[in-house]
C-alpha cells in the first residue's frame, strides 16, 4: 500500500520505519529543508518511563494560577484571547482530579514503557547513533518532605511493572558521582534504572537516512496547505509543490495536526506547550553527569549527550511562538551552575523553544480519523521522544488491522 506521512519529525519518522518494515511504499512529507527541525529537534532527550506522570494533576491548577505573578512555576500560563486556548484549558482542567491523574499517569506509563522497547528493537535492527545511554535516570530531591511524597507516589509506576529504585545521599552519588558537587543539598532520590536518554534530533536523522535506504520518499521544503477528500476518503494533498495522492495518509504534524484536521471537521484535543533548554558543551568529562536526570524542586532536567549537557526547563502554555530572550535562561543556568559548574562551559550556550503537543491527558491520539484512509498519530507531549517508537509500532499495527501489543485507552480519537 502506498501511505504519505505528514510530518518529519520523531514520531512520523519512526511510523515510517514501522510502516516500511511492513512492506508498505512510504512518502513523508515536511514544509523544513530535513528531519526532525520542530519539536523534535532540542528536547530534553530523556527516554523516561520513570517520569510519566500526568501533567494534569490536582497540583496543576495550583501552579498555573500562581505563574500568573510567580514565573518560577513548573507549568506557566500565559492567557490569550485564543478560543483554542481556553478550550483546551477547560479539558485540562477536567483532568486536574486524582482519579484521572492516576489513570492517566498508568495509561503513560504502560505506553512509555512498550515504547522504549520499541526504541532498543530499533536501534538493534538499524544500528543508528544518537548518543544514547543506557544505565537508568536519576530522579532527585532537595528536602525529605518532597522526597518522602515521590517514594510515596511512586508506586503507582511500580504497580504497572516499573522498577523504582530508593536511594539515600550516598547512593545517589555512588550511581552518578557528578552530583557529588551537590551532595549536601540531596536529601535522596529515585532511580528508575531501566529508564535511559539520548538525542532524538540526531536519533531521527540517523532513522530517516535509515527510511531512505529502504525506499522511502522524503520530500523537505513542502508545506502542506490542504487535503482532498470524496466520500469518507481523503483523496489527494496539495501541498505548495503540487498535488500528491496515496492510498491511506498518517497524520504526524504535532502542534499543527489540529489546523489541518479543522478542515476535514475533525476535532483534535491539541495545544502547544513551550518548552527551554539550553545545550552546553562539557569542559570536564570525569566531573560531567553520567547519566541523566531531574533536579526535581528545581524543575531542571539535564541529560548528557555526547561531550555535551542538555538542560531543559518550563512548561509553558502560550500559544504558538517559539521566540525566546536570553533572559528567559537565567534562572535555568543558575540551577544548573551550581550542580555542574566544574564540568561544563557555561559561557557559550546554544539556546532553543519548542512547542510541545499536549492533549488535555497527555496520552497521544493514535487511531483511524472518521475518514477510512486517514490515520492519526499525534499528540504525544512532553513525552513525544520516549512515546514515538512505541506509537509508530500500534499506528501501523492498526494499518495492518492487527492487534496492537498495548492496550489504546484513552489513545482514541473521539469525535
Amino acid at each position: 500500500m502506498q501511505i504519505m506521512v505528514l510530518g518529519a519529525g520523531v514520531v512520523g519518522v519512526a511510523a515510517a520505519w514501522q510502516l516500511l518494515k511492513d512492506g508498505h511504499e512510504v512518502t513523508v512529507i515536511d514544509r523544513a529543508d530535513g528531519p526532525a527541525t520542530f519539536t523534535s529537534f532540542g528536547n530534553a532527550g530523556l527516554v523516561a518511563p520513570g517520569h510519566s506522570y500526568a501533567w494534569s494533576s490536582p497540583v496543576a491548577p495550583g501552579m498555573m494560577f500562581k505563574s500568573l505573578l510567580n514565573r518560577d512555576q513548573a507549568i506557566r500560563f500565559s492567557p490569550k484571547f485564543s478560543v483554542a486556548q481556553w478550550r483546551w484549558i477547560g479539558k485540562f482542567m477536567k483532568q486536574c482530579n486524582a482519579e484521572s491523574a492516576a489513570l492517566n499517569t498508568a495509561r503513560k506509563s504502560q505506553l512509555c514503557i512498550y515504547s522504549q522497547a520499541m526504541l532498543n528493537e530499533v536501534v538493534a535492527e538499524t544500528g543508528v547513533k544518537y548518543d544514547g545511554l543506557d544505565g537508568g535516570l536519576i530522579y532527585f530531591y532537595r528536602t525529605k518532605a518532597a522526597f518522602d511524597a515521590a517514594v510515596t507516589r511512586a508506586q503507582i509506576l511500580r504497580d504497572n511493572r516499573l522498577q523504582i529504585d530508593v536511594l539515600d545521599r550516598d547512593q545517589t552519588v555512588a550511581k552518578d558521582p557528578g552530583l557529588a558537587p551537590a551532595a549536601d543539598q540531596i536529601v535522596g532520590s529515585l532511580l528508575a534504572p531501566t529508564d535511559g536518554s539520548g538525542d532524538s534530533n540526531l536519533f531521527t536523522i540517523a532513522l530517516a537516512r535509515k527510511c531512505a535506504d529502504a525506499g522511502c520518499t522524503f520530500r523537505y521544503g513542502e508545506e502542506i496547505k490542504n487535503v482532498r477528500t470524496k466520500g469518507n476518503e481523503v483523496t489527494s494533498i496539495v501541498t505548495s509543490k503540487g498535488e500528491l495522492s496515496a492510498d491511506a495518509y498518517v497524520l504526524c504534524l504535532g502542534v499543527y495536526s489540529p489546523h489541518l484536521a479543522r478542515q476535514l471537521n475533525i476535532d483534535l484535543p491539541i495545544y502547544p506547550v513551550k518548552g527551554y533548554s539550553a545545550t552546553l558543551k562539557i569542559s570536564d568529562p570525569e566531573r560531567a553527569p553520567q547519566i541523566g536526570g531531574v533536579d526535581e524542586e528545581n524543575l531542571l532536567a539535564y541529560c548528557p549527550m555526547g561531550d555535551r549537557l542538555r538542560l531543559t526547563a518550563t512548561a509553558e502554555i502560550a500559544g504558538y511562538s517559539t521566540s525566546f530572550k536570553p533572559s528567559d535562561f537565567s534562572a535555568m543556568l543558575s540551577k544548573a551552575k551550581a550542580l555542574f559548574d566544574s564540568a561544563v562551559d557555561f559561557d557559550t550556550p546554544e539556546y532553543w523553544a519548542g512547542l510541545r503537543p499536549m492533549t488535555p491527558t497527555g496520552l497521544p491520539i493514535i487511531d483511524r480519523s472518521p475518514f477510512e484512509n486517514l490515520w492519526i498519530n499525534t499528540g504525544h507531549g512532553h513525552m513525544g521522544w520516549t512515546m514515538s517508537n512505541g506509537a509508530a509500532r500500534i499506528l501501523a499495527d492498526l494499518v495492518a488491522q492487527k492487534q496492537p501489543s498495548v492496550a489504546r485507552d484513552g489513545m482514541r480519537y473521539d469525535a
